[in-house]
């Protein structure tokens, strides 16, 4: 699928962001860690409005070029159990929000946004970019479990030795429709994940609403 890039934004603007979850649970966590971070490409699976894509631009970018890759479909799959957004406005504000921040950054942001499901996005990627590209590797998409799995053995592989992944949600369980079915909460994926890849990975501390990884080998 094709690549879009962002357009430039005026300097004076502010990004708007409706939701507050990256605020309240990964923040705070990403101010004692990602400024350490020796981070030159991205991948974030997951946009949404693109609040913790801004994050890394702000934060990254204020060190040395950057090149980020975004991955979200922007489509309403109904899992979530939550009122009904109007998807094409939640992409329409990632666009302005991020194209804000390349705009302002002091160092070269190359923005990529691939809009489409993660597995053929990430397909492409691997394909494209090869093993073993990306310094860090964000996984924030699907909650269903299945789906987490999936976006965590690709992004893997196109993950770098000495890397970093990191997985939202952990313990996100859902709507109360959600509750006995653990095939809809990332945790399951997240643990199968780890247990399959435990000689080549290194749980970073931290706590586990967030989870960090560290690969250790190609």
């Amino acid at each position: 699928m094709p690549n879009d890039r962002a357009q430039p934004a005026r300097q004076d603007e502010q990004p708007v962001f409706t939701a507050d979850w990256f605020e309240t649970v990964a923040r705070p966590l990403w101010d004692q860690f990602i400024p350490s971070l020796e981070a030159r490409r991205v991948l974030e699976v997951g946009s949404y409005e693109g609040a913790s894509a801004c994050y890394l631009i702000d934060h990254l970018a204020a060190q040395a070029p950057l090149e980020i890759h975004c991955i979200d479909a922007w489509i309403d799959t109904g899992t979530w159990n939550r009122a009904i957004v109007d998807m094409a406005e939640i992409e329409a504000r990632f666009r302005r929000n991020t194209a804000l921040l390349v705009a302002r950054s002091p160092h070269p942001v190359t923005l990529e946004v691939h809009k489409g499901y993660s597995d053929v996005c990430l397909a492409t990627l691997l394909a494209q970019k090869g093993k073993g590209y990306f310094d860090l590797v964000y996984v924030d998409g699907s909650h269903q479990a299945s789906d987490v799995l999936a976006d965590a053995v690709v992004g893997f592989q196109l993950l770098r030795p000495h890397g970093i992944m990191i997985f939202d949600d952990y313990l996100w369980r859902g709507g109360e429709d959600n509750y006995s079915d653990p095939a809809m909460c990332p945790k399951m994926a997240i643990d199968a994940f780890i247990n399959c890849n435990h000689a080549n990975l290194r749980i970073v501390n931290a706590p586990l609403y967030q989870i960090y990884l560290q690969k250790l080998s190609a």
